[in-house]
């Protein structure tokens, strides 16, 4: 029945302003930073063997983190992004997919990527700048998950066409989309969202707020109370979690998974974390954040309230976490070794993948990279292809091949 109709029933004058509409964001957490359990608490929380499996990830992916930042620090690693404080999120998010599932991650979510079955050492490839990295082939590859995203937001739109693929195939599979803070402030995240509500796909955005866009404080990003709010604007659902609660992040994930799965539309979910590293092995964060802000957030490990809540539910203990660390470490120096064992790829492979058919203008470019490797070193120089690229394409041979 329309606005005029029930005005006109009433026999009252409609008043010139009503409500449109009302919006609520919902906060959620199970497990406090003591690890003490709320009395609503979902299933998960009681199913100890399952939560001592998600602890093992979440403490694997801190060690491996620690691990590579090391690396890094000594040369035998490229510039690295370390996902330390955000173990629950990630290790919530990917333990609530199923495997079907496709993840779209940024460069932090290591906690999601190896429990899916990315492996370390391919991880460690693509730290180190070896594109193998990215092509998942272990015996539990996630083959259809995407590639780490570096460029901010720009999955987010990804995420959607994967979604509507599952919508027209009739696939009961959903898109897992993980972006930062920072990336909710761009066009491109918006435009999914959009998009992801106009289309009703199944498709889930996970925001991993962990209050710093690089250097810019969640303060001076946005106005808005929560991020979660966002989705409003697109008219789809939206949720807030305390990020280092594993139980609060893996549940949300679960209920969105699952309402998209069966045909409920899209969901936001923010996770409130924290950033403990650096944004990147190249940032210095002491520059722009203080001490009393880091130790406050660091008493919200997301890892101690988790083993606290085990140990006092009798189902983990002190000497089983000690042995479980020991184990996980020879895990990471083995990874470590395949890693620095893999040969490295010859240079003329970068240009293999670029085209389906590598163009014939750029075959002598690739000849005369490929040249540099050979026993009898000599060097096929490069013709250059218009007549205005003969000093540049000279000077490619001469420079670039003699002195990389």
């Amino acid at each position: 029945m329309s606005f005029e109709r029930i005005r006109k029933l009433s026999h009252e004058p409609a008043s010139p302003r009503r409500q449109a509409a009302r919006f609520e964001i919902r906060y959620t957490q199970f497990l406090d930073e003591h690890g003490r359990l709320a009395d609503d608490a979902p299933p998960l929380a009681h199913d100890h063997a399952r939560l001592v499996e998600l602890y093992r990830h979440m403490l694997l992916t801190r060690l491996f983190d620690r691990k590579a930042v090391a690396l890094q620090r000594t040369g035998q690693l490229g510039t690295y992004a370390s996902s330390l404080g955000q173990e629950a999120t990630s290790v919530g998010i990917g333990g609530a997919m199923a495997r079907d599932d496709v993840l779209l991650p940024t460069y932090r979510e290591t906690g999601a990527m190896l429990l899916r079955g990315v492996e370390m050492r391919e991880l460690l490839l693509y730290w180190g700048g070896d594109e193998r990295g990215s092509d998942y082939s272990g015996p539990n590859a996630p083959r259809e998950d995407f590639p780490i995203c570096v460029p901010i937001a720009t999955h987010a739109p990804h995420a959607v066409g994967v979604a509507y693929a599952f919508k027209l195939k009739r696939e009961p599979r959903v898109a897992v989309c993980v972006l930062g803070d920072g990336a909710t402030s761009k066009g491109d995240f918006y435009e999914a969202m959009n998009a992801a509500g106009v289309f009703d796909v199944p498709v889930v955005f996970v925001i991993v707020n962990n209050q710093w866009a690089i250097s810019v404080p969640r303060s001076l990003q946005s106005r808005a109370e929560t991020l979660a709010q966002r989705a409003i604007a697109a008219g789809i659902d939206g949720e807030q979690v305390d990020g280092n609660d594993l139980i609060a992040v893996y549940d949300a994930t679960a209920r969105a998974l699952e309402k998209a799965r069966s045909g409920g539309g899209p969901h936001v979910i923010e996770a409130l974390t924290y950033r403990i590293g650096d944004h990147t092995t190249a940032d210095d964060a002491r520059r722009y954040r203080s001490e009393d802000e880091l130790a406050l957030w660091r008493a919200r490990d997301p890892l101690k309230r988790v083993a606290a809540h085990l140990i006092r539910a009798g189902a983990f203990s002190e000497a089983q976490d000690a042995a479980l660390r020991a184990e996980l470490g020879a895990a990471v120096e083995k990874a470590v070794a395949d890693y620095a064992a893999t040969p490295p790829r010859p240079p003329e492979s970068m240009f293999d993948h670029l085209f389906e058919r590598l163009p014939r203008a750029l075959e002598p470019q690739r000849e005369a990279v490929a040249s540099r490797a050979r026993p009898d070193g000599n060097e096929v120089p490069i013709e250059p292809t218009h007549a205005h690229d003969r000093r540049s394409a000279h000077d490619v041979t001469r420079r670039g091949l003699r002195h990389g």
